[in-house]
């Protein structure tokens, strides 16, 4: 006797399971990781379909997202604590192993997020998995120790040339870097006569996503 192939049935959206929360192809999600211990998977929702005698299985297409820790070459110091790269790792999984929604943000507009929720994270690079390399490739980079900006660190703005400095590389404690009025770089201070002040206003600030495109060096 021939067996009967059960039907696929494209699917709209889906609630997840003991939520009331609704999730569409599109939307980004937390997948329940084999190991218990580690965080939930990030992944972006390709396509929904019920499957199986009844439609009584409920199958998602996704895209992962990897944490740092999870490509080739690891996490490094520019890494922010919530970015993730989307790889070209595309898989099959139970809707029943999805925990929640979460949001993906673009650099630009995390760094303008009042406050991280724990459903918060950013994506700046996409990441192929087969050979650990990154799109794009080179991106903007700051301060003496000449890294990429990480959205977790505290940075402050020269006023003169307008480069970004991490207060540590400076000789600062995070806490004078946020009592500082004025900062002037070792470069234009001696140029212009002028010196770094201090007051109880916060001068520390972060570099926005203009300022990041605009540096003049690339790695």
């Amino acid at each position: 006797m021939t067996k009967t192939r059960a039907a696929k049935r494209p699917l709209d959206s889906y609630t997840i399971k003991g939520t009331n929360k609704v999730i569409k192809p599109g939307d980004c999600v937390l997948m329940r990781a084999p190991d218990s211990t580690k965080s939930p998977y990030v992944a972006k929702i390709e396509s929904i379909e019920s499957t199986g005698p009844r439609a009584s299985s409920t199958k998602v297409r996704v895209r992962w997202y990897y944490r740092p820790e999870e490509s080739i070459g690891g996490r490094r110091q520019f890494h922010g604590a919530k970015e993730v790269f989307l790889s070209d790792h595309y898989d099959v999984q139970s809707a029943d192993t999805i925990e929640g929604k979460c949001n993906v943000h673009s650099f630009r507009n995390y760094t303008k997020l009042d406050e991280v929720g724990t459903e918060d994270f950013f994506c700046r690079f996409e990441y192929k998995s087969a050979t650990g390399s990154f799109v794009p490739d080179r991106i903007a980079v700051f301060c003496k120790c000449e890294m990429p900006y990480n959205p977790d660190d505290l940075m402050i703005q020269c006023e003169e040339c307008s480069d970004w400095y991490h207060p540590t590389c400076i000789g600062l404690t995070i806490k004078e870097a946020k009592k500082l009025e004025h900062f002037f770089c070792e470069a234009c201070a001696p140029q212009n006569g002028k010196q770094t002040g201090s007051s109880n206003e916060n001068g520390a600030t972060e570099p926005t996503e203009e300022k990041v495109e605009s540096k003049r060096r690339k790695r």
